[in-house]
Parts: structure tokens; C-alpha cells; sequence
């Protein structure tokens, strides 16, 4: 096979190929075969009919067009492995020269990704940070269950810190005078010292009773999430629909056992601290693993496909999108309570988009080099989790579909090649 590459940049390749006779021969054959095995003619059986019989009776326009289609396919096939290609997008292919069955030359232009630069992996050691468990971790824990087991008693009387006050608040910008989309509630409860709400709110409930009523400025903090709030006085229109004194139980074993499978309040705290340790190194694990690939990833060069980088901001756009319209606000309210326009925002996820890109073609690159793969049993055995986890049957649907499959398996690779990379960077030199 003749095979000129001509790369325009470092990610858009034209190829231009001469088909070998061999491979003409082949093909021709197949083509042939394949209407051998349909064809009817008289004085033969099905699939029995001498291939130049076949030849002579067949469409010709149908049989070139055959030809030309699997020829291009085997062509393609042979490119590929032969030069490593990595293509992003179905190639761009037609022909420039055709001879019926004895010369064929085919013009290819894909886009791919560029020449790869891996880090040597064998040779990142990073030292992993032991988990710690403190018996004031369990202790603020033991508090929680406490607040969560607390019984709410209404009282007459004026609200003091602790208390739970049931309040509805609307937030009103001092400047213009308009309500302020997300800085509202009905019948929301409220713990007085839980410092849940904007720093400054909730010392302003102390000392109202129910029914009474309330209008106070709080001012944003500089680094608040939402932009637009950022520094930003908001007047509140408060109303106490009730007050709630807090009585929480005392830590002894009847806790215990109202919280869970617990004979005492040892038991209960010994298991508190398995489960925070279990968190822990959950957390730590992660921690670790971006560390390590964060090392590769930035000592790796990679060139990127544009077209690739856009896929995964709309893919990270689309997830946040759903994720915002889950808690019941618009893209639009998003973007103001950012501060940014929709350009400036799909901007702004440029460089994650790419990191995201980057890191996954290195950790493909990486299995593919460790010969890392996921065997058919043990795909399966995680879909059969998966599918125990999941009863619901519009999930067992998705959970058949072959596109889900895939995703699953991509995502057990890297599982594999995480823990591939993570044992060799925690050996000891």
C-alpha cells in the first residue's frame, strides 16, 4: 500500500493512498462471494454459481460500487494501524482514481490527535499522607445525632439562641428595591446559632415571638458563591410563624439505640469511627489519585483536537444545566447570579475542559501501552452489581443499552489504570 501523509496542522491529516493489487483481489472476490450467496441463475443453486457467471450477471454499477466501498474500508482499517492514527471524527474520503477492479486511489482527510509526550509514570513517587480519626471527630458526630434527635417543643415565648424558629423571609435589594430570585422561603425552620444562613441573619431573630414581625439590612460577604450578591445590602422582611425550644437527648444508651443497631454508646462510637475512617481514606484515595495524574498530565504534551475540547465544554455545560434546573433555577438566573455572560462562561471552562481531555487520552494511552484491559467477566460482574443497586426498570433499561455498556467499561479501565499509576507512585525508592 502506497501512503503519502500530508499533515496540515498538528490535528488535520490528508492522506492520499494507492490501493496494492493484492488487496483489489481480495476484495474483488469478497464482493463477488457475497453475490454469489443471493444471486439466482438458472441451471444453478444458491451459492453455487461459478464467481465469473456471477460477475457476468451482476449490476455493474451495484458490484463497482460494492468494490469500492469495502476496499475503502480495508484501506482505511490498514492506515490507521499502520501510521497509529488516533482519529476524533469519521474521516473525510473520496475518491480521486478508479479502474474497475484493478486500480484504486483514495483521498483521506481526518482530524486526529497530534503526537503524544508521556511522562515517565515508573518513576513519579509521591508519599501518601496517613488518615487520622480524633475522638473530637467522633464527638461531633455524637453531637449531630444529638441536634437530629432533639425534640422540637413549641414555646410562647421570645426566641433565644438554639432555638428552631419557623420564619417566612423574603430578601429585597436595598439599592432598586426588587426581589432577589433564591433569597426567599416559606416556612422554613431555622436553628438561632447554626450559622446556616448569611452571617448576620440569624442574631437578628433573637428575642421575636410568633407572629411578630421583622425588617432588617445584612450585608453579603466579599467572597459569597453568587457574584452579583457579593458585598451587596439586601433588606429582609422576616415573619415568625412559630418558636421551637430544642431538647436533646442525653448521650447515653437509649441514643444508641435509637440511632442505630446499638447495645451502648460504645458501640455507637466505635462504629462512628470506622465509618469516618472508611471516609477518610475514601477522600484521601481521591486526593491521591488526582495528585498523581495531575504529575503526569502537566510533565505530558499532548495536541489537542479543538473539536474534542468543545465536546467536553458542552458536555460539562449540559451537566450543569441539569443540574440547575434540578434545583429549580434557569440558565439565565445562573448566569446573572454568576456575573458572566454564556460566551464568558463557556470560556471560563476552557482550561477544565482541556485538563479533562488531556488527562483521559494520557490514561488511555497508558492502558493501551500496559496492555490494561477489562475482561468480559468482569464487566459483567459489575453490571450484575449494578443491576442489584438498581430495580427501578427504566434504570435496567439504560443500564442495557450498548452506549451505557461502554461507558461502564471506560470507566473500570480507568479504575484499573488509577490503581496501575497509584502503586508504582507509592513505592519507596
Amino acid at each position: 500500500m502506497q501512503a503519502k501523509l500530508n499533515y496540515k496542522n498538528d490535528n488535520n491529516l490528508n492522506i492520499l493512498v494507492t490501493a496494492p493489487v493484492d488487496l483489489l483481489e481480495r476484495t474483488h472476490k469478497h464482493v463477488l462471494q457475497d453475490m454469489q450467496n443471493t444471486m439466482k441463475l438458472d441451471g444453478f443453486r444458491a451459492g453455487k454459481a461459478p464467481l465469473n457467471i456471477v460477475e457476468k450477471n451482476a449490476d455493474q454499477g451495484r458490484l463497482q460500487a460494492d468494490f469500492v466501498d469495502h476496499a475503502i474500508n480495508e484501506l482505511y482499517r490498514q492506515i490507521v494501524i499502520k501510521e497509529n492514527l488516533r482519529p476524533v471524527a469519521q474521516p473525510k474520503i473520496s475518491v480521486k482514481k478508479f479502474v474497475p477492479f484493478t486500480l484504486l486511489e483514495i483521498e483521506i482527510e481526518v482530524e486526529v490527535i497530534g503526537k503524544m509526550e508521556i511522562a515517565d509514570y515508573k518513576k513519579i513517587r509521591v508519599a501518601k499522607k496517613p488518615i487520622k480519626v480524633t475522638d473530637k471527630d467522633v464527638e461531633e458526630v455524637i453531637a449531630s445525632l444529638q441536634d437530629r434527635a432533639a425534640e422540637a417543643v413549641e414555646v410562647k415565648r421570645a426566641s433565644k439562641d438554639g432555638d428552631q424558629v419557623v420564619i417566612d423571609f423574603k430578601g429585597i435589594d436595598k439599592e432598586t428595591k426588587e426581589s432577589i430570585s433564591g433569597a426567599d422561603g416559606t416556612s422554613y425552620p431555622l436553628v438561632i446559632g447554626s450559622n446556616s444562613f448569611i452571617p448576620g441573619f440569624e442574631p437578628e431573630l433573637i428575642g421575636l415571638k410568633a407572629g411578630e414581625e421583622k425588617t432588617f439590612d445584612v450585608k453579603f460577604p466579599k467572597d459569597y458563591g453568587a457574584k452579583h450578591l457579593q458585598n451587596k445590602v439586601v433588606t429582609f422582611e422576616v415573619k415568625v410563624q412559630m418558636v421551637n425550644e430544642l431538647k436533646k437527648s442525653e448521650i447515653n444508651d437509649d441514643l444508641a439505640s435509637k440511632v442505630g443497631p446499638f447495645k451502648n454508646v460504645a458501640e455507637l462510637k466505635e462504629d462512628i469511627k470506622k465509618q469516618l475512617e472508611n471516609e477518610k481514606q475514601q477522600q484521601e484515595d481521591r486526593l491521591y489519585e488526582s495528585e498523581v495524574i495531575a504529575m503526569i498530565t502537566n510533565d505530558s504534551k499532548v495536541t489537542i483536537p479543538e473539536s474534542i475540547i468543545e465536546e467536553q465544554i458542552q458536555r460539562s455545560e449540559l451537566e450543569e444545566k441539569q443540574s440547575i434546573l434540578y434545583r429549580g433555577q434557569t440558565w439565565e438566573e445562573h448566569l446573572k447570579e454568576e456575573g458572566v455572560t454564556e460566551a464568558e462562561h463557556r470560556e471560563r471552562n476552557r482550561a477544565p475542559a482541556e485538563n479533562i481531555v488531556k488527562s483521559s487520552l494520557i490514561l488511555s494511552e497508558i492502558a493501551e501501552k500496559e496492555g490494561i484491559t477489562v475482561t468480559p467477566e468482569e464487566l459483567e460482574v459489575r453490571l450484575q452489581l449494578m443491576r442489584g443497586q438498581y430495580q427501578d426498570p427504566q434504570m435496567q433499561a439504560e443500564l442495557a443499552k450498548p452506549e451505557n455498556i461502554s461507558g461502564i467499561r471506560n470507566q473500570m479501565l480507568t479504575e484499573k489504570t488509577f490503581k496501575f499509576l497509584t502503586e508504582i507512585a507509592s513505592k519507596k525508592n
